[in-house]
């Protein structure tokens, strides 16, 4: 069970990179974010290789490790988690995976309430807890999301390797990690207070805290289908792509 779990979330790590080239590539100002299922909608409708602002300087010692470990996490992305979406998605209707989908962001409450409030985001930190109070009673502990389909409070999402960077730390190499993807030397840093805040990681049961993971993943994915393989199939560097990506996304995170 513990080798499943690495293995599915460990596959997750290439759409958790074409997430961050995604957003990277948003139009500056446009903070409005898709439904997943919207009609029409993909992660890299807006982006052209070719067109891309002048790529980050990114300071990567490790680049023969990286390129390996991205690989990796492609071929796993082909060979386990996609098949496995695939299935989950043919037997769990589409609403019923969404309302699970909603009910792990609203767990993620602790970790963006403590890091917007070290960054002094009292706005955010007041909306994450307008949020957390409306979706866990009338949205049904977070099944359904009545706070921004019915008054428009998005969530203000930052973790502690945000907060980092607002105080000044550099994000130092990069570095693709096996089970998490593209990230930096500060960003893996910050993973470990942010898992103190996980509620999830509270919960005393080896068969739990093994099969949650891999749930969370599974129906993650199963929502975004074709998502991942519609970025991939045109890139001239699948590593550089995913890496300036998310450098530029972090930045961009950041600074707002």
């Amino acid at each position: 069970m513990v080798l499943l779990t690495i293995l599915v979330v460990s596959s997750a790590a290439a759409g958790e990179a074409a997430g961050h080239l995604k957003a990277a590539l948003k139009a500056p100002g446009d903070t409005a974010e898709p439904r997943i299922g919207d009609a029409g909608e993909t992660e890299f409708d807006a982006f052209d290789e070719f067109e891309s602002a002048a790529p980050p300087e990114v300071y990567d010692p490790l680049i023969g490790y990286n390129r390996i470990m991205t690989r990796v996490n492609d071929r796993l992305y082909f060979w386990v988690l996609k098949p496995a979406a695939q299935a989950y998605g043919a037997v769990l209707p589409k609403f019923a995976r969404q309302c699970i989908s909603r009910f792990f962001d609203n767990l993620g409450y602790p970790i963006r309430l403590v890091n917007n409030l070290l960054q002094f985001k009292i706005k955010g930190a007041g909306v994450e807890t307008l949020r957390f109070g409306m979706n866990s009673t009338l949205g049904i502990a977070g099944f359904m999301d009545p706070a921004e389909e019915g008054f428009q409070l998005a969530p203000s999402d930052e973790d502690f390797g945000q907060t980092l960077g607002y105080y000044g730390v550099n994000g130092g190499f990069h570095l693709v990690l096996p089970v998490f993807g593209p990230s930096n030397f500060r960003d893996t840093l910050g993973r470990f207070p942010d898992n103190y805040l996980d509620p999830l990681n509270y919960i005393r049961n080896t068969y739990v805290n093994a099969g949650v993971p891999v749930l969370e993943v599974i129906n993650g994915t199963s929502l975004r289908i074709g998502h991942y393989e519609s970025f991939r199939k045109d890139a001239m560097d699948m590593y550089i792509l995913f890496r300036n990506g998310y450098t530029q996304n972090r930045k961009k995170e950041i600074e707002e």
